[in-house]
């Protein structure tokens, strides 16, 4: 009977700790001011110690909550103060993945500078590129693809490297011909194809995308 007690007095004590650390929130008052673009309080709180990765309820940091506001700004103070670039929410989504998918081309150039990992992937399985050529985002497209060491040909869960997002995604037009020839020019394998052995030209062929069947033939005549 003793040793019940002790187990039940135990398990409701951790329980009810456990259960108040999972309500109390994270670091309000510093989230809400990197919402804000309050620079001035968030410099006081890393002034005095305060946590640069803090995060909100779905684990987003707060470099994550200033990129998805495009604010360069505070993430340069956040980066300066040791903010961790690859941290991921609850969706997978870190600043570096998001700035670019999301085209934040200054972003991704700070990022890039204060250790950016390659080998950490959004819950596609993919990497900060492929969206990027999904969106036509051309300026960070030429950026990532002539990365020294970015694994251009990097394969995420659905079987697509950033050349076929670009082909299957996009729309054919001047802009994803350019995609195309940018990663062509960076060196991407043209002949890794999908899941259902479908390679870039065929689905460029498919989907009547003539400018983009062009380079993709040129390319291939090449031996690219």
């Amino acid at each position: 009977m003793k040793y019940l007690l002790l187990f039940l007095t135990f398990f409701y004590t951790n329980t009810y700790q456990t259960t108040m650390n999972a309500s109390k929130p994270d670091n309000p008052g510093i989230i809400e001011a990197v919402q804000n673009n309050q620079l001035k309080v968030v410099k006081e709180y890393l002034k005095n110690g305060g946590e640069v990765n803090a995060a909100n309820k779905n684990e987003q940091s707060i470099l994550l909550i200033a990129t998805l506001a495009n604010n360069k700004t505070m993430a340069e103070l956040l980066v300066a103060h040791g903010a961790n670039v690859n941290q991921q929410d609850n969706q997978k989504d870190s600043p570096f993945l998001f700035a670019g998918a999301a085209g934040h081309l200054e972003l991704v150039k700070l990022y890039l500078k204060n250790g950016a990992r390659f080998d950490v992937f959004n819950r596609y399985y993919g990497s900060a590129l492929i969206p990027a050529c999904e969106r036509g985002h051309t300026a960070v497209v030429k950026l990532l693809a002539n990365t020294p060491n970015y694994p251009i040909d990097h394969v995420n869960r659905l079987g697509w490297t950033a050349l076929m997002e670009a082909v299957v995604l996009g729309d054919g037009s001047e802009k994803f011909k350019k995609i195309v020839q940018i990663l062509i020019d960076a060196g991407c394998d043209i002949t890794i194809p999908d899941n259902d052995k479908i390679t870039a030209l065929q689905h460029a062929k498919v989907r009547g995308f003539s400018k983009v069947v062009s380079v993709l033939e040129k390319a291939s005549e090449l031996g690219k």
